[in-house]
């Protein structure tokens, strides 16, 4: 068994869809650099958590955690070669049967649907995930992976529809204890497959699932609904240093405003928004806000700790939480509207009823919904290179972060450095 680590560093993986192949090229890139330095243990963390998309692809790390590196070239055969339908029905039959029932109780009315007796659960059936996750998320291994030392926990977190509680659900050694805090709990468990198509069942879009919480049946949804505080788990589950890696930009600038990564104003309209442009905003607002906020929360904390002196801090269980925070620096959804067109054609039909569609040739209206459905490809390509050249643009942090020192200068993807330089142009 191996020894605990004193100084335990956690992986934040956060939500949105999608855009989790962001994370997938921050991952291959850390360890591309921990293999070129002085690094000890295969894996760095030793606290994993993750909500929705980011909760399956913390459950893979973790599920590999006695090889690292074989782990996350595993998600990278996954992340490159996605397709859409390994995460749900995008045939014609199964949208009509599950995004058309939708339509039509925005079209025709609740009463003509109550008589009718539809009863929509989501826009789209995402059973394939079952499949996916099957080979992708192998938990049998989890549990002797902990009792070797490999992992210490690995948390992921759903929103319950029945109660409006916050459950972070986590697996680890037996001195682990659960947490209260107001409208968010955490719950020992035996982290599953439910947990994971729970805590990434994007609301509306994705069906709720039944998971059994405290002896009772509960439905739950995407783990970013409600998350007030998205690194507290990792904190309450020892991790006095973190990996926060986000699914959007970390400060976007206000509308109207040069935009300093792509040297252009956002753009304004006078028109009224379509569904999708406001669902698109609600997501957002889901996936990305809490994040920034929390982020903020620690750092004040930290810079307030810090004014204590060193001999009361001794006497307390107060300290500081080092943060290294990767996020994209371009907007996910800009590059969601380049490849919008190879979404499969009954998704697209089902969304341009909703009102994503082309506004003029370069830019599509509604790309920020489609940029959490995206699961193509070109798009998921194009962000594992923008993860990967974001972190090894800031190796220097990186390094210095986790103590490494280069043995041998690191050559990198340059596949995922092009992808990452044409970003910037």
């Amino acid at each position: 068994m191996l020894p605990p680590d004193p100084a335990p560093c956690g992986l934040l993986l956060t939500g949105g869809g999608a855009r989790a192949a962001y994370q997938v090229g921050v991952l291959e890139a850390l360890a591309d650099l921990r293999r070129a330095s002085d690094a000890g243990p295969s894996n760095p963390f030793a606290i994993i958590t993750g909500t929705s998309a980011g909760a399956i692809n913390a459950a893979a790390l973790a599920c590999g955690s006695d090889d690292f590196d074989g782990a996350v070239r595993r998600m990278v055969a996954v992340w490159e070669a996605f397709r859409a339908d390994q995460v749900y029905r995008a045939d014609y039959l199964s949208v009509a049967q599950s995004g058309a029932r939708w339509l039509t109780l925005l079209s025709l009315g609740w009463v003509l649907a109550k008589f009718r007796r539809m009863r929509p659960r989501s826009l789209l059936d995402n059973s394939p995930l079952r499949d996916l996750l099957a080979d992708m998320v192998p938990l049998h291994r989890l549990p002797g992976l902990i009792e070797a030392g490999h992992v210490q926990a690995l948390a992921v977190t759903a929103s319950s529809y029945s109660s409006g509680q916050h459950v972070t659900f986590f697996q680890g050694h037996g001195q682990l204890q659960p947490w209260t805090r107001s409208q968010r709990i955490a719950a020992r468990d035996t982290i599953s497959h439910e947990h994971l198509l729970a805590s990434a069942a994007i609301p509306f879009v994705f069906p709720a699932m039944p998971l059994n919480l405290q002896g009772r049946t509960e439905f739950f949804g995407d783990g970013s609904m409600r998350q007030s505080a998205p690194i507290a788990p990792a904190i309450h589950l020892g991790a006095e240093r973190i990996v926060v890696v986000g699914a959007g930009r970390m400060h976007e600038p206000p509308s109207g405003a040069p935009d300093p990564a792509e040297g252009t104003p956002a753009r304004q309209t006078d028109a009224y928004p379509s569904l999708a442009q406001i669902a698109g905003h609600a997501l957002s607002n889901i996936f990305l806000d809490a994040l920034s906020v929390d982020v903020e929360r620690v750092q004040r904390i930290n810079q307030t700790i810090r004014l204590i002196p060193e001999a009361a801090r001794q006497h307390s269980t107060l300290r500081p939480v080092e943060l290294l925070v990767i996020a994209p620096s371009q907007r996910l959804d800009a590059a969601a509207a380049r490849h919008i067109e190879s979404m499969p054609s009954a998704v697209l039909t089902m969304l341009a009823a909703l009102g994503v569609r082309r506004s003029n040739s370069a830019d599509f209206k509604g790309a920020a919904l489609a940029s959490y459905l995206l699961f193509e490809q070109a798009y998921t390509r194009e962000l594992m290179g923008l993860g990967y050249g974001d972190t090894w643009s800031r190796r220097d942090e990186v390094l210095s972060f986790f103590g490494w020192k280069l043995q041998h200068e690191p050559l990198g993807n340059p596949e995922r450095q092009d992808a990452w330089a044409a970003t910037q142009m």
